[in-house]
């Protein structure tokens, strides 16, 4: 019989939070998805001249929303899909840099709702304020240095 005090349950009861918040962010995603914001929101960017940090923009909104990097990487990049020609993404190379774009913001402040967050925290033994001071703004750091270094890209691009 399986116990609270076995391995087998010191591990669920490990994991059970990081799951049950993992699941909460991709409902909220899905949430988010079906409700048309995405259209809202591209719409609304469209006639906005962000170029390169837009996309950063909108993955890390999504990301520091809902939590999850998955999600965010999939609603930014179903949100700038279809206006690619429109904010004049249209060289191979400016696609490549809006798909790192992306993947940068969907990096950025990683947070409570982030079940990477828990992960972190739980299995290092940090306490959450610990985890706010180092990871948050660790990937707060992480997420502005990258979308820098790739905006010196796109302005250098050839």
């Amino acid at each position: 019989m399986l116990s609270t005090t076995g391995w087998v349950g010191k591990g669920l009861l490990s994991a059970a939070i990081i799951i049950l918040i993992t699941g909460a962010g991709g409902s909220f995603g899905t949430v988010l998805r079906n409700s048309g914001i995405a259209d809202v929101i591209g719409d609304s960017l469209a006639d906005i001249k962000l170029g390169i940090f837009l996309p950063f923009i909108i993955a890390a909104a999504m990301k520091s929303a809902q939590g999850s990097s998955t999600v965010a990487l999939i609603t930014a990049a179903s949100i700038l899909a279809p206006l690619m020609g429109t904010l004049g993404f249209t060289s191979d190379t400016d696609v490549a840099l809006v798909v790192v774009a992306i993947g940068a913001g969907s990096m950025v402040v990683s947070h409570a709702n982030d079940s990477y967050f828990w992960i972190l925290t739980q299995f290092s033994n940090m306490d959450v304020k610990t985890g706010y001071r180092l990871h948050t703004v660790g990937s707060l750091i992480l997420g502005l240095t990258a979308i820098l270094v790739i905006w010196l890209i796109y302005i250098l691009k050839p």
